[in-house]
């Protein structure tokens, strides 16, 4: 006896579409993770463009899939994938003295996702405000930023206010400069979220 199967649906379109832009940010970040520059004030700690996909992944897939979607690549990096800044991954790179970053860019596109859009849904990207852009976005940076100091600090073992020093401070004007990028490509309309 057979049992008709056209009619089963495991998982339904909107989770399938949602999971597959996660997977697309997931893999946005690690094909740019490579391309790192030094930052001449903080040689330890590579400048890349890893931030800029935290911040839009916020923005159009909103906390929950954007948290997933970080999530899968801290696990991709984990298993050994190369999709760490550099090129580099593994257990070794979180646990290091830049780890804190990337655990902070989950919990960063998670609270760049709620700020942007409230509790009323998904907004259109290109709907959001830009006072509240802005706002999400240093909320992020935040997030990103304290994650990585806390972890830099524990790892180097050295007070918080001097792991701000070397690793935060440092970056202030480029975390800037991606804020304001990122708040030009979503007015741009360069980005739709379906």
């Amino acid at each position: 006896m057979s049992t008709p199967t056209d009619s089963v649906e495991l998982v339904g379109d909107e989770v399938t579409g949602n999971v597959a832009r996660a997977v697309l940010f997931a893999a946005a970040t690690s094909a740019t993770a490579p391309v790192d520059m030094v930052h001449p004030l903080a040689p330890n700690v590579p400048i890349t463009l890893q931030t800029v996909w935290v911040y839009l992944a916020g923005i159009v897939l909103g906390p929950l899939w954007a948290g997933v979607a970080f999530t899968l690549y801290l696990l991709a990096g984990l298993i050994g994938l190369p999709v760490f800044a550099g090129g580099n991954a593994g257990l070794g790179v979180i646990l290091g003295p830049t780890g804190g970053f990337l655990i902070g860019f989950p919990l960063a596109a998670m609270t760049i996702g709620a700020v942007a859009h409230g509790r009323d849904g998904l907004t259109p990207p290109s709907d959001v405000p830009v006072p509240r852009l802005f706002l999400a976005l240093t909320a992020g940076t935040l997030v990103v930023y304290a994650a990585g100091a806390v972890g830099y600090a524990l790892v180097q073992a050295i007070g918080l206010v001097a792991a701000v020093t070397a690793v935060v401070v440092p970056f202030i004007p480029v975390a800037a400069l991606k804020v304001a990028a990122t708040i030009a490509i979503v007015r741009s309309d360069a980005i739709v979220a379906r």
